[in-house]
């Protein structure tokens, strides 16, 4: 990954994915509005579930100060340290998170142990889901719960504010937010900027607070009392939630705009509200039913709830587009079926919208908000899957100190060592939560995981299945060109196979006897780079008789547009006319059978995941009035 070292990086173009010049500062104040809702939220529920959640810690001294030097050195060494400092420079041509970080390490890891770190980042990816549904659940609940401080009588109200505020949010996915997110970045800037004035007012009056920030107090909150201090690290990981996303997006803004954002702005903002937020428990220990909203005067209370809802609320939508980032990684990379993919804007090539995982994400959201209805009950269910993606993380990225970076053992071992006490530390500490909550997302986990898996198997064994019975394509050429009658015009057969005839143009010749003049077998294959310049993207084997074999490359983060694709061929012939190219894709009907590969179950899911399955027509841009769809059989 370049280190940006530079006073402009470079961002991505929405137009032609070129890179072009972006003003730091411009870039910085961008990736606040997107990249830090999540952590910044966190300051609404983190110190309370602390001090009055499932393992409460007794307002005192010691307690207080090393929970705020707990937070202080998890801020340091797991989102300055890990994240801005080392993770970060594992980018994949500028892409950053858990599917770019496994195409960056697979290519020096090939076969099985390659197998195995894919199974490491389809955990993580399946793990994000399950943060994907109780982040927005979470913190706008949490947010609306404010109103509760302002007005004891307006509990009633919580619940059902909260749903409507997030079935608005899902509601106007479809639409696409370019328009809004101009104002994403200057909103949560002047959260975090009210964040640090509320710390001040309450650190002012007795800066002794600042005393917690020593290391030697989370030491002492180990020796003096060990069991509630594991227990504590259950919650103090709530504050460091979002720390992954300063990874997942760094395709967006660049290492250097998030790392100064992170350094100058959200990390002294978040602590120096963390701080007063104790300092004012120490003073008034009866506040910690709510410290967030109790640090603010009465009259400022409910401004302060709107300010806050309005943060989740772009908390939330960060989040939710990046589920469908991710889910347009997946299908690329072969991890999930082709699902409908619309784009919200003309201009942002990042602004889509996935109806299935919009819809779906909104009735799991619901059901989440009614089921656990508190923020604190959910409290127990946050944190697992997020603590759960960064140990991955740390698992991914020692494999790229040693096998892409080759570090020598001893640094390996000092930085893998530390990040790997940490996360541990950390993940020991969330698996004692399964029973109160942290249930729910290890088993959205196991069902995405399952999902995945059995989606990337299954189209393994298909493709395994149908070159077993693929005629070579000399010989049917040899057999069948000069008996076959040929017909003007230019068909286009689909196929993932990159040798051998595509049944559907076995299927073709069969019914209809005849073959067009100029023939392309056409492979689109995904390339583990986030993008592949057009002017190398495309290979056209001759064939002889009018064949050709034409494989277009295109990376994870780029949708294929396979006519245009064609429109820029001109090694085969005269230029290739929409107007008289047919196009003809195999839908195959897949039957479960006994042979070895999947459990009966799981193949009668693929299946099933495969009738389900968008179209190619539209996953590739196909006319549609020019699509022949020709069925086969295929045991699996």
């Amino acid at each position: 990954m370049p280190l940006f070292a530079h006073n402009v990086v470079t961002e991505r173009d929405s137009d032609e994915g070129h890179a072009v010049g972006g003003r730091v500062s411009t870039l910085a104040l961008g990736a606040i509005g997107v990249v830090f809702g999540d952590i910044g939220t966190s300051p609404l529920y983190a110190m309370k579930e602390m001090f009055i959640g499932h393992h409460p810690l007794p307002v005192d001294i010691l307690h207080v100060f090393g929970v705020l030097s707990l937070i202080f050195w998890s801020f340091l060494i797991i989102v300055t340290f890990k994240y801005v400092t080392i993770v970060m420079r594992a980018d994949n041509k500028g892409e950053g998170g858990s599917l770019a970080l496994l195409a960056l390490i697979t290519r020096k890891i090939p076969g099985e142990r390659g197998w195995l770190l894919t199974m490491l980042a389809v955990l993580a990816t399946a793990l994000f889901f399950g943060d994907a549904i109780i982040t927005p659940s979470i913190s706008v609940l949490s947010a609306v719960e404010g109103l509760v401080v302002v007005e004891a009588s307006m509990q009633p109200l919580v619940l059902p504010i909260s749903i409507a505020i997030l079935v608005g949010l899902f509601m106007v996915q479809s639409r696409g937010t370019a328009g809004l997110s101009r104002y994403f970045g200057p909103i949560v800037l002047f959260y975090f900027l009210v964040l640090a004035v509320l710390g001040i007012v309450h650190i002012a009056p007795d800066p002794s607070i600042l005393m917690a920030l020593s290391p030697h107090h989370a030491v002492a909150f180990f020796v003096r009392d060990p069991i509630l201090a594991f227990l504590s690290l259950g919650a103090v990981v709530l504050a460091v939630t979002g720390a992954e996303a300063l990874f997942a997006d760094m395709g967006h803004f660049g290492r250097r705009p998030i790392a100064l954002a992170w350094l100058f702005v959200v990390f002294p903002a978040l602590i120096i509200n963390y701080l007063g937020q104790c300092a004012m428990l120490l003073r008034d220990p009866s506040t910690v039913e709510n410290p967030f909203f109790l640090m603010a005067p009465e009259s400022l209370r409910l401004p302060l709830v709107v300010l806050a809802t309005l943060a989740t609320i772009i908390a939330s939508q960060a989040l939710i587009t990046g589920a469908f980032s991710v889910v347009q990684q997946a299908v690329q990379l072969g991890l999930m079926p082709r699902v409908r993919i619309a784009h919200t804007s003309e201009s942002a090539l990042g602004q889509i919208y996935v109806p299935s995982v919009n819809w779906g994400l909104l009735a799991l959201v619901i059901l989440v908000v009614l089921t656990f209805q508190r923020s604190e009950n959910l409290l127990a269910a946050y944190g697992l899957a997020v603590i759960g993606t960064m140990f991955i993380t740390t698992c991914l990225i020692t494999v790229l100190m040693i096998r892409v970076w080759n570090w020598p053992v001893w640094r390996v071992a000092l930085v893998a060592g530390l990040f790997f006490i940490v996360d541990g530390a950390y993940l020991a500490a969330n698996i004692i939560k399964v029973p109160q909550g942290g249930w729910f997302p290890l088993l959205v986990a196991v069902v995405a995981f399952t999902l995945l898996t059995t989606w990337a198997r299954g189209r393994h064994l298909m493709i395994a299945r149908m070159r077993e019975g693929s005629m070579p394509m000399k010989i049917f050429i040899d057999s069948a060109a000069s008996s076959a009658a040929r017909v003007p015009g230019t068909a286009v057969f689909m196929t993932s196979a990159s040798d051998g005839v595509p049944p559907a143009l076995l299927h073709n010749l069969k019914h209809n006897k005849v073959l067009h003049e100029r023939i392309i077998l056409l492979t689109v294959k995904i390339a583990d780079v986030p993008y592949v310049e057009e002017d190398t993207n495309a290979r056209v084997e001759p064939l002889g008789e009018g064949f050709h074999r034409l494989i277009v490359r295109y990376g994870f983060m780029q949708e294929p547009d396979v006519p245009s694709a064609l429109a820029k061929v001109t090694v085969c012939g005269p230029p290739i006319n929409m107007v008289d190219t047919s196009f003809f894709l195999s839908r195959q009907t897949l039957l479960a059978s006994e042979r070895p590969g999947m459990a009966i179950w799981r193949e009668k899911l693929f299946a099933w995941m495969m009738q389900n399955a968008e179209s190619p027509m539209q996953f590739f841009r196909l006319p549609t009035n020019r699509v022949v769809e020709l069925g086969s059989q295929v045991e699996i």
